[in-house]
């Protein structure tokens, strides 16, 4: 004689009286009746279209009842492995204990890689939301859930926001196994975790975060967890969500969490010891702790030689210099300090501005302005029109500012210039930073000349020795200085000599190349 659950017995009673379901009924068990079940699902999944029920008979006297979201799940799997089987080659011998039922389905019937049983209601309507199937049986009271995900996604392309000349053209994309799949296939070792995490109320968003056993530092890999635990909201439909939760410091115009759409990256971070975080349905990886020399790498700066990275990343460094300063040094100059330009360069200048009515601090400001308005249009933009509208855009505006007496020449120059120089900067939100910072440098510039530049650097160069990612410095190894890890960052050494990880953020196993890698100019030469 079957035993019912006696609060699933009582909820059903009580939508019959009431035409409601209490929210606490997620937490019972299921019951071994299994239009019990159903008619608590179909309470719970009221008015939810693209939930699909598909109760059967087998052979006339099972009864089971499948439960999906249509486009969730491969119906063409679902009838080839599940239906077809179960319909029409019949169901194998020893059905006499029905309590049995689910045990001989889920051994025999049913050839899928992942599936489980579950014993609660709560159990079966996360599974069918999370793209599985669920089986039901009269007799029994559990249900399987079926791995049969079959909704559509997109394919692994080149990245879009990180282009590089030379290295690995795959890119993550909105799939949360696809990304960490990307990741497994460049490291295989099963000191790579990946910890699973649900983060949403109303989202179920699953996360994961990865890790390399034995390298990563502990306390940090216990921050991360906690921070993410600790989240509390309705939805995550993006790792900015998540980001915004865990940063250390949300009103720092300077970023301490890296976002990248590479597997290269993800795998070249964690291997130094970092924690990389996935998020479902996004293709951009969260990468912790981030420092600021991080922010001025670029992917293909490992698989170029160390002589060419060398020289790119000191002028990458000039340049970002010259996208900070640039207008403030000219705004300064040219108001309070015209003694520091050459006599010839002078007279130009003052040339080129006579007649202009606004003083040089506005004239920057304002050209300041339009190319970060000209900047957002383009991205905004259709692909098709956007890069014409930013660059017929410039030169329209620039062209008849000039001749109409608005603005003068040397500040297109100048403003231009450091636009140029702000795109050299590798990661867009390191970028961005940037890109702020100029406007209080420009008015600092234009009221207090190089004494307020001075100053708002000093307040630039405090903030970051005293920002923090995850409890690491945000400007090491420069401050606090180790003279080891310098090799990889205004400079990149050749690999061969690189022999430690990063001593502040790996917590084990420093050494990642062995001594005497150096190759010998001699080697491979014969004897004569």
């Amino acid at each position: 004689m079957r035993v019912r659950k006696p609060k699933l017995l009582k909820a059903i009673k009580e939508l019959e009286r009431t035409d409601t379901l209490s929210p606490s009924i997620q937490n019972e068990l299921l019951d071994a009746d299994v239009f019990m079940n159903e008619r608590v699902l179909r309470e719970l999944f009221q008015n939810c279209s693209d939930v699909v029920f598909r109760p059967i008979i087998v052979h006339g006297e099972i009864k089971m009842l499948l439960v999906y979201v249509d486009g969730l799940v491969d119906t063409k799997v679902l009838d080839q492995v599940v239906l077809k089987p179960m319909m029409f080659e019949g169901m194998p011998d020893g059905l006499e204990n029905v309590a049995s039922v689910a045990q001989i389905v889920q051994e025999q019937l049913i050839a899928l890689a992942q599936i489980k049983t579950v014993h609660k209601v709560s159990e079966v309507v996360g599974g069918v939301l999370k793209s599985n199937l669920a089986i039901l049986t009269d007799g029994d009271g559990a249900a399987l859930l079926a791995d049969l995900k079959g909704f559509e996604k997109r394919s692994v392309e080149e990245p879009v926001a990180e282009i590089s000349l030379r290295g690995p053209r795959d890119g993550f994309t909105e799939t949360l196994r696809v990304n960490t799949t990307l990741v497994r296939r460049r490291i295989r070792s099963p000191k790579l975790k990946m910890e699973s995490l649900t983060v949403g109320n109303l989202s179920q968003t699953d996360v994961v975060i990865a890790y390399i056993e034995g390298i990563v530092q502990t306390s940090v890999l216990d921050e991360v967890r906690k921070r993410v635990q600790r989240i509390q909201m309705d939805s995550v439909l993006e790792s900015g969500y998540i980001e915004e939760f865990i940063e250390d410091q949300p009103f720092s115009p300077f970023p301490t969490v890296q976002h990248t759409e590479r597997p290269d990256v993800v795998c070249a971070s964690i291997l130094e010891g970092k924690v990389a975080i996935f998020v479902d349905n996004t293709p951009f990886v969260l990468i912790v702790p981030f420092t600021f020399w991080s922010g001025l790498q670029a992917a293909e700066d490992y698989y170029e030689r160390s002589v060419y990275t060398t020289f790119v990343r000191f002028l990458r460094l000039i340049l970002l210099n010259v996208a900070l300063f640039f207008p403030s040094l000219f705004v300064a100059a040219t108001t309070f300090h015209p003694q520091l330009i050459p006599t010839s360069l002078l007279i130009s200048i003052a040339a080129a501005r006579e007649g202009v009515p606004f003083p040089a601090v506005i004239e920057a400001l304002l050209m300041e302005f339009m190319f970060e308005g000209l900047r957002e249009a383009g991205i905004r933009l259709p692909r098709a029109v956007g890069s014409a509208v930013s660059i017929v855009g410039a030169l329209v505006i620039g062209q008849a500012a000039v001749q109409a007496g608005i603005i003068s020449a040397p500040i297109v120059i100048v403003v231009a210039t450091t636009g140029i120089a702000s795109f050299a900067i590798p990661r867009y939100n390191l970028g961005i930073a940037y890109r702020m910072l100029r406007f209080p440098l420009l008015l600092m510039a234009g009221t207090m000349g190089l004494y307020g530049i001075a100053f708002a650097t000093l307040i630039i160069f405090i903030h970051l020795v005293n920002l923090r990612s995850f409890g690491i410095p945000y400007l090491t190894p420069v401050a606090p200085q180790i003279p080891g890890n310098l090799k990889d960052v205004f400079w990149r050494a050749p690999r061969w000599s690189m022999t430690h990880r990063p001593a502040l953020i790996s917590g084990g196993y420093k050494k990642r190349v062995p001594e005497g890698q150096k190759p010998s100019p001699n080697s491979g030469k014969n004897d004569r």
